[in-house]
This record gives structure tokens, C-alpha cells and sequence, in this order.
């Protein structure tokens, strides 16, 4: 388990980054190596803030929790963190990708029509790598929860495509499947 912690905008303290370590190590129960786990800890005026991420087998979960105290914030994200966890754990128990199902990547590029009037033709301002891992569709809607984002491009267990799941306006998602029919 490789544990991090960053102070922002506060003096580094060993307390405080041994408590954060040892509350991080209750995950490791839940989750199959290798774990990596992320703190941020930073003080901003009144509002302390403990923002976490852990990355474990392809999956990425964040959570952050703001209060008047630094170990308060830290037992407050990590009892929400291990309750995403677990709920992430018994969701992936029942899913089984398949063997012969390979991992891609692939690359999102953010365009931009900002110029300097209606001749301008949109630019690729961002790009990012992301790694696509197989899996099941319920795993991906499960995914796009647990990273509040608002799609994801994965890669279907069973049929071996290549899928984008997104959340729809009215709450449900959308799923466009790239496979021949």
C-alpha cells in the first residue's frame, strides 16, 4: 500500500500524517493490491480540508470533507470513503471479466471554439490518457457514481467493444455501443 500525504497551506506535521496513514490503512481490507492513496490536506481560512483519493485494480475513488478541525475532516472522509468501499467491493464480487478481454487506451481531447471571431475553427486545448479497462455495464454505471462523472468510455466484458455510458439530463444513462450487429 503506498500512502502520500501533502499539506497545503499548512506547516507538515507528523501527527497529523500518521493519523492519516493509519486511517487510510481500513481500506486495505476491502481492496486487492496494489493500493495507492492520496492525501491533501490544507487549511483555507476557517475550513480545514482532508481530500482523499485511492486508486486500486483500475478504479479511482475521491472524497473530500470540510470541517473546523483537520482530524475531524479526516475521520469524516475516511467513515464516507469506507462506506464507498465496501459498497464498491460487493458490487464488483458479483462481476467477473472475462479472461480473454484485453485493456485499451485511449485519449480524450477537449476542443475549443474560443477565437477571435466566426472563422475560427476549434482547437484541441487538453488531452488526456485514460486507461480502459474491461467490464461489465453495471460495473461502469457504478464507476460513473463513484467518480461523479457525467460518462465513461469502457471497454464491455462480454462482447469485448468498446462502449461509452453517460448520464443522461433526467437522472438515467445512456449507452452507445460500438458494436456490429
Amino acid at each position: 500500500m503506498n500512502i502520500t500525504v501533502m499539506f497545503r497551506h499548512i506547516d507538515s506535521s507528523d501527527a497529523l500524517r500518521n493519523y492519516a496513514i493509519e486511517k487510510a490503512e481500513r481500506v486495505r481490507k476491502y481492496l486487492g493490491e496494489p493500493i495507492e492513496v492520496h492525501w491533501v490536506l490544507s487549511v483555507e481560512k476557517f475550513r480545514h480540508i482532508a481530500d482523499i483519493t485511492i486508486i486500486a485494480n483500475g478504479a479511482t475513488i475521491k472524497g473530500e470533507e470540510q470541517t473546523e478541525d483537520l482530524y475531524s475532516a479526516i475521520d469524516k472522509v475516511m467513515d464516507k470513503m469506507e462506506k464507498q468501499v465496501k459498497k464498491y467491493k460487493e458490487k464488483i464480487k458479483s462481476h467477473k471479466i472475462s479472461s480473454s478481454a484485453k485493456p485499451l487506451n485511449a485519449k480524450l481531447n477537449i476542443l475549443s471554439s474560443e477565437g477571435l471571431g466566426e472563422t475560427a475553427e476549434p482547437k484541441i486545448i487538453k488531452t488526456e490518457n485514460f486507461f480502459i479497462k474491461p467490464m461489465s455495464i453495471d460495473e461502469a454505471v457504478m464507476q460513473i457514481d463513484l467518480l461523479n462523472n457525467d460518462f465513461m468510455v469502457f471497454t464491455d466484458a462480454a462482447s469485448n467493444n468498446i462502449n461509452v455510458l453517460y448520464r443522461r439530463r433526467d437522472g438515467n444513462y445512456g449507452l452507445i455501443d460500438t458494436g456490429q450487429r
